[in-house]
């Protein structure tokens, strides 16, 4: 992510009020620095699912290999390739990757911001599954798999066909409309595959939203909510992939969809009392070593938490006076969450160590 964007982001975020129920960043891979992925954040579907061939007709391997999924110069590349190569006794003219986030919410707001690959018979896909999905290979498959599909319910925020050149769908698969579902909706956006854009969901327990650079291509609002037509009001999680189709143009050789982030907002109600304000500051941010923390009288013995995008907590210190430093020298370069709460208020800051 270029520096320009996240500074904007971090003013968002920081200019939000903490009377009022707003999105809050809760969990996001801004694909900072080269190589490997973030192994954290992503688990790489390998195995084989349907006796010897992925669905839908799909015909190449997932792997783990960095030349199908590595992070360049902040961005996250997926890329199909014509290439043969065997796994699992199987042997497979095209490679590519499937990612499936190690996170699951219920309800929010997921934005991406991605550039597709070209070619007919690529399919890429920005979407999400039922954390209860059984499903052979999948992160969550072992110790949260109840059901199969369509009943775990699948989220379609972005597709696209290379034989479609720049028309993006958006779909609903669930008990009541799956395999050729009704339930969808799509645009024609330019220059799908030459520049970016932010594909967006907003879920909530009445509606799901899709969108491209804010424009709604497709509500979906069941007037019935049941099992059939609702298994939304449960954990999903996240889904990044570049599928190979048999109708691949002969002539293809690699193509990659580009991922600058991946970001999921929740809401939150903050409560607090007028005249019991909470007043902080930090800088500089983004940072380095050092950030330096201004508060407010009222906050003194209140605890400072840093958490990763995981929500893992790293780093806890007691706000002992109005002014002091903490210290980021155990951090990794990358974007953290900065809490502090008194009692039944908090305040939340995205902080960035280089």
């Amino acid at each position: 992510m270029r520096i320009p964007n996240l500074l904007y982001f971090l003013f968002f975020l920081c200019s939000t009020s903490i009377f009022s129920q707003t999105y809050e960043l809760v969990w996001a891979d801004e694909f900072e620095g080269n190589g490997a992925i973030n192994s954290n954040n992503w688990h790489h579907q390998t195995q084989i699912p349907d006796g010897g061939s992925w669905y839908n007709g799909e015909i190449q391997h997932y792997t783990n290999r960095e030349v199908n999924s590595n992070v360049s110069n902040g961005i996250l590349k997926i890329t199909a390739k014509k290439e043969q190569f065997t796994d699992q006794g199987v042997t497979k003219e095209y490679t590519s990757a499937r990612l499936n986030s190690k996170f699951a919410f219920t309800y929010g707001k997921v934005e991406v911001r991605a550039k597709l690959p070209f070619g007919i018979g690529t399919w890429p896909a920005i979407w999400s599954l039922g954390q209860n999905i059984i499903e052979p290979g999948g992160y969550w498959s072992n110790t949260n798999g109840t059901v199969s599909w369509p009943a775990c319910g699948e989220l379609d925020i972005m597709e696209h066909w290379g034989n479609n050149q720049n028309f993006i769908q958006s779909a609903i698969h669930s008990p009541s409309s799956f395999g050729n579902t009704v339930n969808k909706g799509g645009q024609v956006i330019p220059f799908a595959s030459t520049g970016f854009h932010v594909y967006s969901m907003e879920w909530t327990a009445d509606k799901i939203i899709f969108s491209v650079d804010n424009t709604i291509h497709y509500t979906y609002e069941p007037e019935i909510q049941n099992t059939d037509t609702w298994p939304f009001d449960a954990n999903q999680y996240l889904l990044l992939n570049v599928a190979i189709l048999p109708e691949i143009d002969s002539n293809f050789t690699e193509s990659a969809m580009e991922i600058d982030y991946v970001r999921v907002y929740q809401e939150e109600i903050l409560n607090t009392e007028e005249n019991n304000l909470i007043s902080y500051s930090i800088s500089p941010n983004p940072t380095s070593d050092q950030l330096k923390v201004n508060v407010g009288q009222e906050l003194i013995g209140t605890q400072l938490e840093i958490y990763s995008m995981l929500g893992q907590k790293l780093i806890t210190t007691e706000v002992i006076s109005e002014s002091f430093s903490v210290d980021l020298t155990a951090l990794k370069s990358g974007t953290y969450l900065l809490r502090i709460q008194k009692e039944n208020a908090s305040v939340s800051e995205l902080i960035v160590r280089y």
